[in-house]
């Protein structure tokens, strides 16, 4: 599948906010990269350039290609209550980040990789595609042969207590539930989804 795979650095320096994890050039220099990064001369964005920042934004925080996002957006949109809301509620429920939340990889790149590697089961049925859009009542776990993996290991031994409401976890089993889809406020991504609703509304 393609996916972005250049520079993690730059496009965190873009949108100022560490969108794959801690990064410490983030650190040292917050502002975006290019000739005149530091400038505070840079002309004010128009309403466009903010909403498309935002989307891009939560694209590269998925790991959401696109016309996914796009196909997404619209499952969203035929969805009852709010557009927004149920975006980040589909985006959460794909089975990649369902393996991040759940603490089996340290980062939504390394979750995709052991989905892809056949390394996570749904249900009891090994399930190898990412994008792959978990129900409540789902059951995520590692597969047996694959428990042993070093990745998941030390992964799973930094895992502190379960963090998001809407998962369970078993550490025994290396088994996870999704109890529900998220409400809003449980999603601790800074996001302002309203504009991404926007643009889609031009």
């Amino acid at each position: 599948m393609a996916r972005y795979t250049g520079p993690k650095s730059k496009i965190a320096r873009k949108f100022r906010e560490p969108i794959f994890g801690p990064d410490k050039a983030l650190e040292r220099k917050n502002y975006p990269p290019g000739q005149h990064g530091a400038s505070k001369r840079r002309g004010k964005q128009s309403e466009y350039a903010v909403q498309l920042m935002e989307k891009q934004k939560v694209k590269y925080t998925y790991g959401v290609l696109e016309k996914q996002f796009s196909n997404l957006f619209k499952k969203a949109s035929s969805r009852e209550g709010i557009t927004g809301t149920n975006l980040l509620q589909l985006l959460e429920a794909r089975l990649d980040n369902t393996v991040y939340r759940l603490g089996i990889a340290p980062t939504r790149s390394g979750a995709r990789q052991l989905v892809s590697h056949r390394h996570i089961m749904v249900n009891g049925e090994v399930v190898n595609i990412p994008s792959y859009t978990l129900r409540a009542g789902d059951v995520i776990e590692v597969r047996e042969k694959s428990k042993s993996l070093e990745a998941i290991s030390n992964s799973v031994a930094g895992r502190t207590i379960n963090k998001h409401n809407w998962l369970e976890w078993d550490a025994k089993t290396l088994t996870g539930k999704l109890l529900q889809y998220p409400d809003r406020d449980s999603i601790p991504e800074n996001i302002k989804e309203n504009l991404i609703v926007e643009l889609y509304s031009k």
